[in-house]
C-alpha cells in the first residue's frame, strides 16, 4: 500500500497542517517508507509461534537479572509538604478554577 499526493494533502487537511509541495513529498516519501516496512513485517510467516507473555520469559538470565518490586526509599511526605502554602489530610490544596 503506498500513499498517494492527493491522500498526503487530504490527511494534512485533516490534521489541519498546511503543507508546501516540497513537504508533502517528503511525508509521502516518509510514510510510504514506513508502511512498506509494515508490509514486510505482516508477510513474516509466524505460523507455528507462540506468542510470549513477557519477552524475557525464554531467556532464564535476564528474567532473573530483574529486581524485585520493593519500596526502597523512606516516607517522607511530611517533609516534602512542609514548604507547601496548604496542606489537609497529606494533600495539597491549591485554589479552585473552575466554578
Amino acid at each position: 500500500m503506498s500513499l498517494t499526493l492527493q491522500e498526503i494533502e487530504r490527511l494534512a487537511q485533516l490534521a489541519r497542517l498546511q503543507l508546501t509541495p516540497e513537504q508533502a513529498l517528503d511525508a509521502q516519501q516518509r510514510l510510504n517508507g514506513f508502511l512498506g516496512l509494515v508490509e514486510q513485517m505482516q508477510a513474516v510467516d509466524t505460523s507455528g509461534v507462540e506468542p510470549l507473555a513477557h519477552p524475557t520469559a525464554v531467556m532464564q538470565a535476564v528474567q532473573l537479572r530483574l529486581r524485585p518490586d520493593v519500596v526502597s526509599e523512606p516516607n517522607q511526605r511530611e517533609a516534602n509538604q512542609a514548604s507547601a502554602p496548604a496542606v489537609e489530610d497529606g494533600l495539597y490544596l491549591v485554589p479552585r478554577v473552575i466554578e
